[in-house]
């Protein structure tokens, strides 16, 4: 469907709000108020929601809360005609939430690193007691997170990572499932699916899918959030997806991975796709940068998926070529 159909149906609230000056402690309740239910702001005063019973529901009370502290406010429906477009507020909105997956993200990535073999139990303790918090501001920021902002996937494997470790630790006598081995040729025949709107790590994978999987494979874009799978197809890089992030891994790493493929020159790529998406440095490559740079320019100028994705191949084609070079 195309972006200008999906203007078409998409259809938003507006809060409207005048504060009174004083007391000042009002102005930021309301401010914390709009930021807990998910609401972006499209102007200084003008708070934005996607329309539906429960966000209209919650503007509501924010209204009623606003004029009992003696301000002024009103919630109208809008379908955005010129000067913002569906697809800029969307993007506002997974900014915003973006942010707060890197927030949970870092904290995730710190207790990571102090969760080591000589932690003692009262670290482990005070380990799951921070793990349970990281959870619930997961589950609260997903909540408000209405398109499936990128930075979900990886906030999720990291915490879900640490859970893992801390229950290993607590069950030693279970052994953990693993993931059944599977080569390029298993991954052949598949649908794959993927959100709309790829970056970095899906271009890579598209990539790698074509060049060195199933160079006929059939790729599809679909939403974020609420999709259902049909038989044959396989999601990447999508939450519960089945490739995607795990712990501190991109998609990009998972799926070379389970694709059995070694390849020094991929493993290179991989390593630069990794710190463009988690922008954690962990391996801190002096080309990641310029790829960085590269990618940026292919979403700016190619708004449609497939775009990006022929586009971005040229990309990867000839960073792994300078790498198979490099390493020869």
């Amino acid at each position: 469907m195309s972006d200008d159909a999906n203007s078409a149906e998409q259809r938003w609230l507006l809060l409207i709000h005048q504060l009174p000056s004083k007391p000042a402690y009002f102005r930021v309740k309301i401010w914390r108020r709009l930021q807990g239910i998910g609401s972006v702001a499209v102007k200084s005063t003008v708070y934005a929601l996607p329309a539906n019973a429960e966000t209209q529901e919650d503007f509501e009370w924010l209204l009623k809360e606003i004029v009992e502290g003696g301000g002024e406010a009103m919630i109208c429906e809008a379908r955005l005609i010129d000067g913002l477009s569906d697809s800029q507020a969307r993007a506002l909105f997974d900014a915003t939430r973006d942010e707060d997956y890197e927030e949970i993200s870092k904290e995730a990535r710190a207790l990571s690193a102090r969760l080591t073999a000589t932690a003692t139990p009262e670290d482990k303790a005070e380990a799951r007691s921070q793990t349970g918090r990281l959870r619930k501001r997961l589950a609260d920021v997903a909540a408000i997170d209405f398109f499936g902002a990128t930075g979900r996937l990886s906030a999720e494997s990291l915490v879900a990572e640490i859970e893992r470790r801390l229950a290993e630790d607590a069950h030693m006598t279970t052994p953990s499932p693993e993931t059944p081995t599977r080569t390029a040729a298993d991954l052949k025949g598949h649908v794959w699916v993927t959100r709309k709107g790829v970056h970095v790590d899906r271009i890579a994978c598209s990539w790698l899918i074509r060049r060195f999987i199933d160079p006929s494979a059939v790729i599809r874009f679909v939403p974020g959030k609420g999709y259902e799978p049909e038989p044959g197809e396989l999601r990447f890089d999508m939450f519960e997806g089945e490739i995607t992030h795990e712990g501190d891994h991109c998609s990009f790493e998972v799926l070379l991975s389970r694709s059995g493929i070694t390849d020094a020159a991929l493993q290179a790529v991989s390593e630069i796709v990794h710190d463009i998406d988690l922008k954690d440095g962990k391996f801190g490559r002096e080309e990641t940068t310029g790829i960085a740079s590269l990618i940026s320019g292919v979403c700016t100028a190619y708004p449609q998926d497939e775009e990006r994705i022929a586009q971005g191949a040229a990309v990867f084609d000839n960073l792994y070529q300078y790498f198979r070079s490099k390493r020869a």
